[in-house]
């Protein structure tokens, strides 16, 4: 029986898009691929043509799957100087530190995965799925306070080259930042898909934009080679499937490391929090703040974990797979849409931050996910050749209730996204709130012991007292950030879009409804 159709994406035009397509008699998987070409051009900082990403996706015929068309390291490290250097990122009360450069990026998977996902589930052709991405990109998406912040963190990379600065809508490197409300057009992306719509993926790992893509890395230091374009693939995968309370979740698998750490803290969550607790009290966040402790991405508080069942399972994999692969924990945004006729996708894209190397042809700017810090813990351009790089990334599927009620989730925000979706998680299961009030509820997130705190006035007094008794130093947001995340979340005849990122929903035939 067909049910409304149910979007939340990051911006209104992604939203649109994938409304469109839907309308017009597309599946999910047809709109999830209008949608993510559209965010290539309302959400460029966050998602490109030239980066990677993760989908899951289930239909009512077929066991559910997961598409891995994340960033892979190349097959050979450039042994002369490379086009690598740090800049530093103005999030306005600190700064952080980004490597970019040619050299920074790896073999993209975005247009590889947009091939495998309309291979397998795809019913509308291609050009009919290029369309509303090619309108907003001729027409102009007019820059919102969301990218407009971006944009100043990641000032530095946008003023790295010419093309850089003409690709965000500077005219020049000297000129000043586009403001909010500017038209940001994309012609050269928008003519570049009439070429994907007729070649596939071999219009970007071959051909002229392939020989674009090597001729720079060899001309400016890039480590990129023909070899790696023409063998990369994108790989299904089976997802991870678990149990929490009276849900069914399946999640992003390995190599990428968001689904198994999303297990790992419901596991512990279902141990540590008691049926009986009340949502928002001291035992509620005291259960919180242990699960997030034991889950610690550091490798040695993993180590010291003492875990039963199922989780010691979960821990000896988790420990090899960080023995395994590099860690990336990039900027994102997600795409959540359920058709109402049994197609499903949850998806997440990266560019990371951008490399500043933008592809003269197709106007891409490309990833620089070998440009950072927590990936290169050993140093930098000491990654292993030709290998998936393992991502934070976790686009979730749960069935849940008696009638397993369908919800898709998933949420940019680096190694906050799993602590922003086990909340969301929980405040469903545990506590039966409504999509809305379970995305919007105030968030907490431990990095190593150090707690930070979303609307710390939102929570009870003696919560409040506990948690700043417990955490003396603690970082105090008073209002909704992005630093905890955006939840783009669908239910049954529900749409949420997490308003810390600016997103839109949409339910049945409305028009995306803007999150402020």
């Amino acid at each position: 029986m067909s049910r409304p159709h149910c979007i939340a994406t990051g911006h209104h035009e992604t939203t649109q898009a994938a409304c469109e397509i839907l309308n017009e008699g597309g599946n999910g998987v047809d709109a999830a691929i209008a949608a993510l070409l559209t965010a290539c051009v309302a959400e460029p900082l966050l998602a490109s043509l030239g980066g990677g990403g993760h989908a899951l996706v289930q239909t009512e015929r077929q066991p559910t799957a997961c598409l891995d068309f994340f960033a892979q390291t190349p097959h050979q490290k450039r042994p002369d100087p490379v086009d690598f250097y740090p800049i530093l990122g103005n999030f306005g009360t600190t700064t952080q530190e980004f490597h970019v450069g040619t050299a920074s990026t790896a073999t993209p998977g975005v247009v590889a995965g947009l091939d495998a996902l309309h291979a397998r589930y795809g019913t509308l052709p291609k050009k009919r799925l290029i369309a509303p991405a090619q309108r907003a990109a001729r027409k102009g998406v007019a820059l919102n306070g969301l990218q407009y912040h971006t944009l100043q963190i990641l000032e530095p990379i946008v003023r790295a080259t010419p093309e850089a600065a003409r690709w965000a809508g500077l005219m020049d490197q000297s000129a000043p930042l586009p403001t909010v409300g500017t038209l940001i057009r994309q012609t050269r992306l928008a003519d570049f898909l009439d070429q994907w719509a007729a070649d596939g993926a071999d219009a970007f790992y071959c051909g002229e934009v392939a020989n674009e893509l090597i001729k720079d890395h060899r001309a400016l230091g890039g480590h990129l080679q023909h070899a790696d374009l023409q063998s990369y693939r994108a790989r299904w995968r089976r997802p991870l499937k678990w149990h929490y309370r009276g849900a069914t979740v399946w999640s992003n698998p390995p190599p990428a490391f968001g689904g198994m750490m999303l297990a790992l803290s419901t596991l512990h969550l279902s141990q540590s929090l008691s049926p009986d607790v009340a949502r928002g009290s001291a035992e509620h966040v005291h259960a919180l703040i242990s699960t997030m402790r034991a889950v610690n991405t550091d490798r040695r508080a993993l180590e010291t974990n003492h875990l039963r069942g199922d989780q010691s399972t979960l821990h000896h994999d988790f420990k090899r797979l960080m023995a395994r692969h590099t860690l990336t924990q990039k900027g994102t945004t997600h795409i959540s849409i359920d058709d109402g006729k049994g197609c499903a996708v949850s998806m997440t894209v990266s560019n990371g931050e951008g490399s500043g190397h933008v592809l003269k042809g197709p106007g891409v700017m490309m990833n620089n996910m070998l440009g950072e810090e927590d990936i290169n813990r050993g140093g930098f351009h000491c990654w292993p050749t030709n290998r998936r790089l393992a991502s934070m990334m976790t686009p979730t599927i749960m069935h849940h209730g008696a009638q397993s009620k369908r919800y898709l989730m998933g949420s940019g925000g680096s190694n906050r996204i799993r602590t922003a979706l086990l909340q969301v998680l929980s405040h469903l299961v545990d506590f039966e709130m409504d999509l809305q009030a379970a995305i919007d509820a105030p968030r907490l997130h431990l990095e190593g012991d150090h707690l930070s705190i979303e609307l710390a006035e939102a929570w009870a007094e003696d919560t409040r007292a506990w948690l700043l008794d417990h955490h003396r130093d603690a970082t105090v947001w008073p209002q909704r950030s992005l630093f905890f995340g955006g939840v783009h979340a669908t239910g049954p005849g529900q749409a949420s879009a997490d308003d810390r990122r600016e997103g839109a929903s949409s339910v049945g035939e409305a028009a995306p409804q803007p999150r402020r």
